[in-house]
């Protein structure tokens, strides 16, 4: 189980130079909480920051600033904390832990963007096994009855 397999590979990227209000344009867009911010290099999209729904409001809304003049480059979080794509889910999780984060970038062997590792997507694939677990818990106790008869 790593980072790789289990990260979302469809990812919503943006510039720097993008304005707050571009961005949220994107996010309303496409249906998501964060951008990742790339600058092209050589022929990788190279993560140099993330932008989230809340930076927005916390950065530009709760300061009554213009969404219009503001860049993302102004407001993101840089150089997100990144994890290769064959690091361990288990050792993805514990980075997100340690450092108080609800999103992982995960890159390739040269640092460019391969996907995103999000706490919610997490919190579903264990409600997915859980779910699993019941359901074999659930066979087995037929099974063993059956097997009794």
């Amino acid at each position: 189980m790593t980072a790789g397999r289990y990260c979302n590979r469809e990812v919503i990227i943006t510039a720097p130079e993008t304005t707050a209000m571009e961005a949220a344009q994107l996010m309303r867009e496409h249906h998501v909480g964060d951008l990742v911010v790339v600058e092209k290099q050589a022929k990788e999209n190279m993560p140099v920051g993330i932008v989230t729904d809340r930076d927005l409001v916390i950065e530009i809304m709760a300061q009554d600033l213009s969404p219009e003049v503001k860049e993302v480059k102004d407001i993101m979080s840089a150089y997100p904390v990144s994890v290769t794509e064959s690091v361990s889910l288990f050792d993805a999780l514990e980075q997100m832990r340690g450092r108080g984060i609800r999103r992982l970038v995960v890159v390739n062997d040269q640092g460019g963007l391969e996907g995103i590792l999000c706490a919610d997507d997490v919190i579903e694939l264990i409600a997915e096994i859980s779910n699993d677990l019941v359901k074999l818990v659930g066979r087995e106790q037929i099974h063993e009855q059956q097997e009794r008869l």
